[in-house]
């Protein structure tokens, strides 16, 4: 993943859970990225050979908050910074890692990357392979050939609904087909909760756990996304995990930022 908003919102959510993360990607000249390094620091995150690139620019994004709804507006600066390519992630040393998730973006490549995964697994007994998982945010018709190659795959509520789904139970079950066998699908719907078809089918809920003031909604997907793998790597249920990404992510949308979520979880 390219540094970026959506990328340090997922990390520090991860950390939070007190799991050692390790992210792979792409930064830029060490002034203008220093503060993604020195926050990832800060966190005991691993950042996996940085690189520069002249002329590149660090993305950054200005959120502005309602603070009467709690809801935001966000000004995005994009650069020409590129994307992790299947040639950086063959560098890493795979048996390294029990859980590696993508965010869909550049899919030709990531599908290459999700192979070398498939390789590596074929080779070992079940409880030593590397899970797979892939969250599809954006309504990109290139990123839905990601579908068949994760075990865990997240689809947002923007998809669903592109792809002409009024409710996240019609798009479990319309998008189940899409999926690998054996593979879950998962799709938070906001104030409605989320909803999650396992491997045999069976359709599971979870509601929503606003927090009493809603303060700041941003990084809440990333947050759930987070949680819920927490709790699936650690060998929980697909309903409890679900219920937990949920309880985490309402609670998050009750104070700005992340750092408090280290907190939240001992509480819960």
């Amino acid at each position: 993943m390219a540094a970026r908003r959506q990328c340090v919102q997922f990390v520090h959510s991860f950390v939070a859970s007190g799991i050692a993360v390790r992210i792979y990607g792409i930064a830029l000249c060490w002034t203008c990225g220093q503060f993604y390094l020195e926050d990832f620091q800060r966190f005991q995150v691993e950042v996996h050979q940085p690189r520069e690139r002249a002329g590149g620019v660090t993305p950054c994004s200005l959120v502005i908050f309602n603070a009467a709804t709690g809801s935001r507006t966000i000004l995005h600066m994009n650069s020409n910074i590129r994307d992790v390519t299947s040639d950086d992630f063959s560098q890493l040393d795979l048996t390294t890692f029990k859980w590696i998730h993508w965010e869909g973006r550049n899919a030709e490549q990531q599908l290459k990357m999700m192979a070398a995964v498939v390789r590596h697994n074929a080779a070992l007994p079940r409880h030593l392979r590397i899970t797979v998982s892939v969250e599809i945010e954006k309504p990109r018709e290139k990123l839905y050939q990601l579908f068949p190659h994760a075990d865990v795959v997240f689809v947002s509520k923007d998809v669903a609904r592109h792809l002409g789904f009024t409710t996240p139970q019609s798009a479990l079950q319309g998008l189940r087909g899409r999926l690998r066998a054996g593979a879950v699908l998962i799709c938070a719907w906001a104030e409605k909760g989320a909803d999650a078809v396992d491997a045999d089918g069976t359709l599971l809920h979870s509601d929503a756990f606003p927090p009493k003031r809603v303060v700041d909604t941003l990084g809440a997907g990333d947050t759930f996304n987070a949680a819920v793998i927490h709790k699936l790597a650690n060998g929980c249920s697909l309903q409890d995990a679900l219920t937990f990404g949920c309880s985490v992510a309402g609670a998050k949308c009750g104070f700005h930022g992340y750092d408090a979520i280290a907190d939240l979880l001992t509480q819960m």
